[in-house]
């Protein structure tokens, strides 16, 4: 299975990236550099959990991630998903985030993971974003921001896409897969 050779390798990749880390990205460092605006104080409803890099793996794995992909992360935080889909399988990624601060790290873990012609960081609201170009999103949003995006997701995304959730489902709409990794589950759908 390439499941394990590919979490080797993220994992290595991940380590050397952080040993290499500078001020910019030390969000001790950068913390008091920008105020919120109004958007990212109402994204209380949407708390900052970073997804542990073994789910992330194990998400893109689930998706089926190829270099043919473009994988939107939904609430996209400090852009690992994204990162980490460029890194490991090649394909684009797309971050989209409401805190200014988040992206600037994000877009600095690009710069430093020599990711950045595979990555872009998007500033918005992820109800308001246009979501048709994705082949993979990628979530890790509490239930009811799920349960209001399904609609969404449903009308933008192409048959065919693939959509991970980290821990939470969609509403009413069944899984078509679920698997747990290190007490993580995650689940599957593939847009009809």
């Amino acid at each position: 299975m390439a499941f394990p050779l590919l979490f080797a390798a993220f994992v290595f990749g991940s380590a050397t990236a952080s040993q290499h880390a500078n001020a910019e990205c030390d969000p001790a460092k950068s913390r008091g550099s920008a105020q919120p605006s109004v958007a990212e104080m109402h994204e209380a409803e949407a708390l900052y959990l970073p997804t542990p890099h073994p789910v992330v793996e194990a998400m893109l794995w689930l998706a089926k991630v190829s270099p043919a992909d473009v994988v939107y992360d939904l609430g996209s935080g400090d852009g690992r998903i994204p990162i980490a889909a460029a890194r490991a399988y090649g394909a684009r990624g797309v971050g989209i985030e409401l805190d200014g601060r988040m992206i600037q790290r994000a877009r600095c873990n690009a710069r430093e993971a020599g990711m950045e012609r595979l990555v872009e960081f998007r500033l918005e609201d992820l109800f308001r974003a246009d979501l048709r170009e994705a082949t993979v999103v990628t979530l890790f949003l509490f239930p009811e921001m799920n349960r209001r995006l399904l609609p969404k997701l449903l009308a933008e995304l192409r048959s065919g896409t693939r959509i991970v959730s980290h821990r939470f489902g969609l509403g009413d709409w069944p899984p078509e897969r679920t698997v747990e990794v290190y007490g993580n589950p995650l689940l599957l759908w593939t847009v009809p």
